[in-house]
C-alpha cells in the first residue's frame, strides 16, 4: 500500500488522481441547475449504510464513481444563486488553489519546525488584519477553526484579565440576538448559568446601550465583576451591527473587556463602500473574524485578534517535546504559544493566495455587491403585500414571513411558513433558512453570492408564497 503515499515516487499518480477529482467537481459545478436535489435523509442514508468500509475499492476512479452517488450528486451547492440560507459563501478560485496546496504539503502551524514559512505567512496576515481593524502596534492574534473557537478564546482572555478567583462573580454582557457561542463559551469557561446577561435590542436589532449601561451599573452595585461586553458586528439572524463607539465608551468607563464578534461583518474590513459601518471596532480588546463567511474563503478560515499581544499568554503552555521555554529566548516563533489548538491546518494560505491574486479591494467589492443586493431585496419585500419584512438590512440578511390575505391566526401563519421552507427544500429549487422573531416563525435570506440577482429573489419569493398557499388551501380542505 506504499503506492498510495504522497512522495517523490508517486508525484505523477498524485497529479492524475487529483486532476480526475477536480474534473469531476468542475463538471458538477458546470451542470448544477439547482442548489439541492431534494434527496431525503432515508434515501441517502440507505446508500451510505450499504457501503462496507472494510472492503476498499482499491482504485480512485471507482471511489470517485461511488462518491458521485453518496455525496457529489446530492451535495448542497453554495455556489448556486438560489442558495439563500445560512452564512455559507461561494468560494473564490485562488482560495481553492490555496486549499489544494496546503492539503498536499500538510504543514502543521503549531511550531516553527513543522511549518517554517507558513508561520510567517500566518503572522503577516494577522498583522494585516489587525491593521485593517486599527488595533494598534501591540496587536496580535492567531487563526482558529471558526467563530465559536475565536469567541471562546477571546472570553478566556477576558476571564483571566478580570483577575478574580471567584468565577461566580463574573458577568458577560451580550445582546439578546448575539451568537449562541457566547453562552456556550461561558459554560466551557466554568462560569455560572447567570453569567451571560442578555441586553435587549432596538427595532433595528442593535444592542440598546442605555440598557447596557443600566446592567453594568447594577453589576457593580451588586459587587459583581463585569468581565466582558460582547458587541456583535453582524448578527447571525439579522446582520445587525451593535453601536460600537457607544459600547466602547461604556467598556472604558466600567473597566470592562470589549470583544467584537465580527465573524459575519468582517467583510467590511475590505469594503470599498461601507467600511464606516464598523467604526469603533478599533477600540475593542479582541475581535473575531471569519474569513470563510464574508471573505469568500473555504471552511475553515477564522481568527481571533487582540489589542495587546501580552494577553495571549493566557493560552500559552509549554511542552518539552514541542515548544520548550528556551525557544522564547531564542526568538523561535511558535504559533502554538497563542492558540487553543496544537495541530492546526495552514488555513491562512487560502487567504494569502486570495489577497495576492485579487487584492483586498477585489474581496471588498464582492461583499459590497451582496450588501447592495440585500437592499434591493428589502425593497422588493417592503413593496410586496404578501410579506412582512423585519428590518432594513445593514449587511446582507433579510428576515421576513409570508402573510396570507385571508388567514389571521398567527399559529396557522407560522405553520404555513414552516411548511413553505420545508417544501422548498424538498423541491431543491432553492434553500432558505428560518428563525424566530418574538416567538413567531420567520424565513431568512442570507445573501452571500454576488451572482444572485433580484430576479432570483423574486422567483424564490413566488415559490415560497406558492407553497404557503398550497398548505393553507389543504388546511382549509381538512378543516371542512
Amino acid at each position: 500500500m506504499r503506492s498510495h503515499l504522497l512522495n517523490d515516487t508517486t508525484a505523477e499518480q498524485y497529479r492524475r488522481s487529483v486532476t480526475e477529482g477536480i474534473e469531476r467537481v468542475a463538471a458538477k459545478l458546470a451542470t448544477t441547475d439547482r442548489p439541492f436535489t431534494g434527496v431525503t435523509v432515508d434515501a441517502l442514508a440507505a446508500g451510505i449504510d450499504a457501503i462496507d468500509l472494510d472492503k476498499p475499492l482499491l482504485d480512485t476512479t471507482a471511489v470517485l464513481d461511488e462518491l458521485e452517488d453518496v455525496y457529489l450528486r446530492d451535495a448542497i451547492y453554495f455556489h448556486h444563486p438560489r442558495y439563500l440560507a445560512h452564512l455559507n459563501c461561494p468560494v473564490v478560485i485562488p482560495a481553492v488553489l490555496g486549499e489544494a496546496i496546503l492539503s498536499a504539503v500538510n504543514s502543521s502551524l503549531d511550531t516553527w519546525d513543522q511549518s517554517a514559512g507558513g508561520t510567517l505567512i500566518e503572522r503577516k496576515l494577522i498583522d494585516w488584519t489587525t491593521e485593517r481593524i486599527g488595533l494598534g502596534p501591540a496587536a496580535d492574534g492567531v487563526f482558529t477553526s471558526g467563530g465559536t473557537q475565536s469567541n471562546l478564546q477571546a472570553l478566556l482572555l477576558a476571564r483571566e484579565e478580570a483577575k478574580t478567583d471567584n468565577l461566580a462573580d463574573l458577568r458577560i454582557f451580550a445582546s439578546e440576538v448575539s451568537h449562541f457561542s457566547v453562552k456556550k463559551s461561558a459554560k466551557l469557561l466554568g462560569l455560572g448559568q447567570d453569567a451571560v446577561v442578555s441586553i435587549p435590542v432596538d427595532n433595528d436589532k442593535r444592542m440598546q446601550t442605555v440598557a447596557l449601561a443600566h446592567e453594568l451599573e447594577r453589576c457593580k452595585k451588586d459587587g459583581l465583576v463585569p468581565m466582558a461586553v460582547v458587541a456583535t458586528a453582524g448578527t447571525t439572524d439579522f446582520g445587525s451591527i451593535d453601536p460600537l463607539p457607544e459600547i466602547a465608551e461604556l467598556c472604558e468607563q466600567f473597566g470592562t473587556w470589549m470583544h467584537v464578534d465580527a465573524a459575519y461583518g468582517c467583510g467590511l474590513l475590505a469594503s470599498v463602500k461601507y467600511r464606516g459601518r464598523i467604526d469603533g471596532i478599533e477600540r475593542a480588546d479582541s475581535v473575531t473574524v471569519d474569513y470563510h463567511k464574508s471573505f469568500f474563503q473555504p471552511v475553515s478560515s477564522s481568527a481571533v485578534l487582540v489589542r495587546d499581544a501580552a494577553t495571549l499568554r493566557h493560552a500559552t503552555y509549554h511542552a518539552e517535546y514541542l515548544n520548550p521555554r528556551r525557544m522564547v529566548t531564542e526568538r523561535i516563533p511558535n504559533q502554538v504559544d497563542k492558540s487553543l489548538q496544537t495541530t492546526r491546518r495552514f488555513d491562512a494560505l487560502k487567504l494569502w493566495v486570495t489577497l495576492r491574486t485579487m487584492g483586498a479591494d477585489g474581496i471588498g467589492q464582492l461583499f459590497d455587491e451582496v450588501c447592495d443586493l440585500a437592499v434591493q431585496g428589502w425593497q422588493l419585500l417592503a413593496a410586496d403585500p404578501r410579506f412582512d419584512v423585519v428590518v432594513e438590512p445593514t449587511l446582507s440578511t433579510l428576515v421576513f414571513r409570508y402573510i396570507p390575505a385571508s388567514v389571521t391566526d398567527p399559529a396557522e401563519i407560522d405553520r404555513a411558513n414552516l411548511y413553505a421552507r420545508k417544501a422548498l427544500f424538498a423541491s431543491g429549487d432553492a434553500v432558505v433558512a428560518g428563525t424566530k422573531v418574538q416567538g413567531r416563525h420567520y424565513l431568512k435570506f442570507t445573501l452571500l453570492n454576488p451572482e444572485t440577482t433580484t430576479e432570483d429573489i423574486a422567483v424564490v419569493l413566488d415559490l415560497i408564497a406558492g407553497h404557503a398557499e398550497q398548505y393553507l388551501g389543504e388546511s382549509l380542505d381538512r378543516a371542512s
